[in-house]
C-alpha cells in the first residue's frame, strides 16, 4: 500500500505540473503571445478559421503555447481555441485500444519451447501523461507486453501454461497496469489466444495420453472380469442349494437363444433322463 500510495502521489504530482506549466512561459514568452494575438485580432475574420478547432466526443487536444502545455491540462471535447504561430495542439484518442502480441517463443520452466500470442485491450486515462511522459504510448504498450508475456511464461510449466490461462492473464495485466501507469495507461484486460507446441511433443503426448487410456481400459476389463467372476460364484450357491434352479436357467437360456432367430436347432432333454444314465 505504501508504494502504491506514492506512485499515486508522484503521478499526480507530475500532473498537476505538467497542467500548469505554462506560467513559466517568461517576459518574451507573453510578449510573443501578445503579438500572437494582435495578429489575430488584424487578419480577422481569416484568422478565426485557423484559431478555431474540434474534438470528437472521444477525443482530447493537448495543446502547446511555446513548447509548454497550456494550463487546466487535455481540451475537449467540442470548441477550443488555439493562437497562431505560438500554439500547436495534439489529439488523443481515448477510445480502448486492441492490439495482437505477436507469436513468441518461449522457453518453460520445464525445459519445452512454445509458441504463444494474446490480444490486450488498453484505453488512454490521462492524455496530459500519455503525451507529455512517452514518445509512443501505443508502440511501448505493445513491446511491454511482448516482454511481459516471454517473462511471465518463463516461470510456468508446460502443464501451468495450458491449464491456468485465466491467472497468467490476470498476473499480466498487473504487471502491465503497473508499468504503464506512469504513462496515462490503464491496461483492461488481457487474453491468451493460442498455445502452439512442437510436432515431436505433440506426438509425444498423444502417445502417453494414449498408452494412459490403455491402460486405464485394461484395468477396468479387469474389474469388470473380478466382479463378474464373484456374481458367477454367488449365482452358483444360490442354485446349489434348489436342484429346480437349474431346470428353470436351463429354460431361460433356451427361450433367450430362439428369441435370437437362428438356425440351431436344440434337442432339450429332461434332467432326470440324464440322472438315470448316470446311476446305470
Amino acid at each position: 500500500k505504501c508504494i502504491f500510495s506514492k506512485r499515486k502521489l508522484r503521478v499526480t504530482s507530475e500532473r498537476s505540473s505538467l497542467e500548469n506549466s505554462d506560467s513559466d512561459i517568461g517576459l518574451c514568452g507573453w510578449l510573443l503571445v501578445a503579438l500572437s494575438i494582435l495578429l489575430m485580432l488584424v487578419t480577422l475574420p481569416i484568422s478565426i478559421w485557423m484559431c478555431i478547432k474540434i474534438v470528437k466526443e472521444y477525443e482530447r487536444a493537448i495543446i502547446f503555447r511555446l513548447g509548454r502545455i497550456l494550463r487546466g491540462g487535455a481540451k475537449g471535447p467540442g470548441l477550443f481555441f488555439i493562437l497562431p504561430c505560438t500554439d500547436s495542439f495534439i489529439n488523443v484518442d481515448m477510445r480502448t485500444i486492441t492490439f495482437d502480441i505477436p507469436p513468441q517463443e518461449v522457453l518453460t520452466k520445464d525445459s519445452v519451447t512454445v509458441s504463444v500470442d494474446g490480444v490486450v485491450y488498453y484505453r488512454v486515462q490521462n492524455a496530459t501523461l500519455a503525451v507529455a511522459n512517452i514518445t509512443n504510448a501505443d508502440a511501448a504498450t505493445r513491446l511491454l507486453a511482448q516482454t511481459t508475456l516471454r517473462n511471465v511464461l518463463g516461470t510456468k510449466n508446460l502443464s501451468e501454461i495450458l491449464s491456468d490461462r485465466e491467472e497468467i492473464a490476470h498476473s499480466m495485466q498487473s504487471t502491465l497496469d503497473d508499468a504503464t501507469d506512469d504513462w496515462g495507461i490503464k491496461v483492461e484486460r488481457v487474453e491468451i489466444k493460442d498455445v502452439k507446441l512442437p510436432i515431436q511433443l505433440q506426438r509425444a503426448m498423444a502417445a502417453e495420453a494414449e498408452a494412459t487410456r490403455e491402460a486405464r481400459a485394461k484395468v477396468i476389463a479387469a474389474e469388470g472380469e473380478m466382479n463378474a467372476s464373484r456374481a458367477l460364484k454367488e449365482a452358483s450357491l444360490v442354485i446349489s442349494e434348489s436342484p429346480s434352479a437349474l431346470q428353470l436357467r436351463y429354460l431361460q437360456t433356451l427361450n433367450t437363444i430362439a428369441a435370437e432367430k437362428n438356425s440351431t436347432i436344440i434337442f432339450p432333454l429332461p434332467m432326470e433322463m440324464m440322472q438315470g444314465f448316470m446311476k446305470n
